[in-house]
């Protein structure tokens, strides 16, 4: 392997890795806030324990997402530096941001509410977990829309010989970016909803604190549902924008190799990527293509026959991580479904096929979110921005094959202790449960 193959296997790896903290951040830490915010407006004590609870897996999600995220921004310079000489003006604003605003207002008031406990009043101790689900949210808008300006390059000229900011109100304002920003953040919220239904259900088989993973549970089913559905709203408005401005990723989407209209979605479907045609075709939906790329059945499809084979993306892997994203969310969305309605009836605790179905189910939104990505990133393949620049030329020119092999050995065993670390707090403190003496978490009372 050479360089450049080696330096986006590295930075796939890393990526991907990092990714498996960020989408359960954004969920629990809003669920979090919502839990504790129960118990400022109730009094309840068993909102205050599930603040507590969750909040203590949120932390310990948290920290490994802050650790594997540092190495990112390094790998631009390290492995990528004539990437970040070429576009570094455009693509660090928003990162810079990132950095100095929402990063900054998250870890701030993190340490606040870790330590705020019995020293500040119980609205301001929420209002702290509030401003950290605000500053990670945040934080995925800015990084997002740098993302999305590599997908769909806006507000910037060609200047000797690199890429020049020219308005910053069009890279903030990108429509890819913030179709982006809403899909991935929205997938985040799925991940979190799935984490604490799996965790309650895994306690409400073994009949743990049934009132407090009861009502757990239910909050969100019903987070998941609205996540869900809004995952598949904005994933159709993320498609259409695709299918406008990054056409050669649409058709590997759906393996459309000749430029038509009325093109037909196949359902079941191996793409020939080598004989550059569809495949075997089974069963099919007339039109469908052209109504999801432009909600106009007669709509026109560029086939990737029409793109030069140097510009043409991986076909059969986005192809069927694709086609696998949209069936787990599907299924997801369905089981919150089932997850909403069920806890209604009196005797759930015993339905033990259900909750062991979604014990089962808490990897499917990780695996969703990841397949996710490669479609997203496999699909601008050979562009790292789009139409502007190849992944080939932004590569660093002075690392050696060495180099990069020995550094990717190494964060594949320094992430592989990391992941089993964070594994193993993990199901230590879901297992452990939450703690059932109060004394010392209550907040003082509200100052009169």
């Amino acid at each position: 392997m050479d360089v450049l193959a080696l330096s986006r296997l590295q930075f796939a790896v890393t990526t991907m890795f990092h990714f498996i903290f960020v989408p359960l951040t954004l969920g629990l830490s809003v669920l979090t806030a919502w839990f504790e915010t129960g118990y400022v407006r109730t009094g309840d004590e068993t909102y205050l324990r599930m603040a507590k609870f969750w909040g203590k897996l949120f932390l310990i999600n948290f920290a490994l997402g802050v650790v594997t995220g540092i190495t990112q921004e390094f790998q631009f310079g390290m492995n990528w530096a004539e990437y970040s000489r070429y576009v570094g003006d455009i693509f660090g604003a928003p990162l810079a941001i990132e950095a100095t605003a929402a990063f900054f207002l998250e870890s701030v008031f993190i340490g606040l509410w870790i330590f705020g406990w019995n020293k500040i009043s119980k609205t301001t101790h929420a209002i702290a977990i509030w401003l950290v689900a605000i500053g990670t949210n945040l934080s995925a808008l800015w990084i997002l829309l740098a993302n999305g300006w590599m997908q769909r390059p806006v507000g910037f000229i060609l200047r000797n010989g690199r890429a020049e900011m020219n308005d910053f109100m069009a890279v903030v304002t990108n429509p890819y970016g913030w179709f982006k920003f809403l899909h991935t953040v929205t997938s985040g919220y799925m991940v979190a909803a799935f984490f604490v239904m799996g965790i309650a259900a895994w306690h409400l088989l073994r009949k743990n604190e049934v009132d407090f993973f009861t009502r757990s549970f239910k909050t969100a089913a019903m987070f998941g549902l609205l996540s869900g559905l809004a995952v598949g709203v904005t994933g159709d408005f993320h498609a259409v924008e695709i299918a406008k401005v990054q056409p050669t990723k649409f058709a590997a989407m759906e393996s459309v190799w000749e430029t038509g209209r009325r093109v037909p979605m196949h359902l079941l479907l191996v793409p020939d990527e080598a004989n550059e045609r569809n495949g075997v075709e089974t069963l099919s939906i007339p039109a469908m293509v052209s109504m999801l790329a432009f909600h106009d059945p007669d709509a026109e499809i560029r086939g990737l026959k029409s793109f030069p084979k140097d510009e043409r993306p991986p076909v059969l892997p986005v192809f069927l991580s694709f086609r696998l994203m949209v069936g787990l969310g599907t299924l997801m969305i369905g089981l919150c479904l089932l997850a909403v309605i069920m806890p209604r009836w009196k005797h759930f605790v015993n339905f033990k096929l259900f909750l062991g179905v979604m014990v089962a189910a808490l990897p499917l939104p990780y695996l969703a979110v990841q397949l996710g990505w490669l479609v997203a990133e496999l699909g601008r393949q050979p562009w790292v921005v789009y139409g502007v620049l190849k992944t080939a030329s932004g590569v660093s020119s002075s690392v050696s094959v060495v180099q990069v092999a020995g550094s990717l050995l190494g964060f594949t065993l320094l992430y592989g202790l990391l992941g089993a670390i964070d594994i193993f707090l993990l199901v230590k403190y879901a297992k452990k449960g939450p703690d059932n003496d109060t004394t010392g978490m209550i907040p003082v009372k509200e100052v009169a």
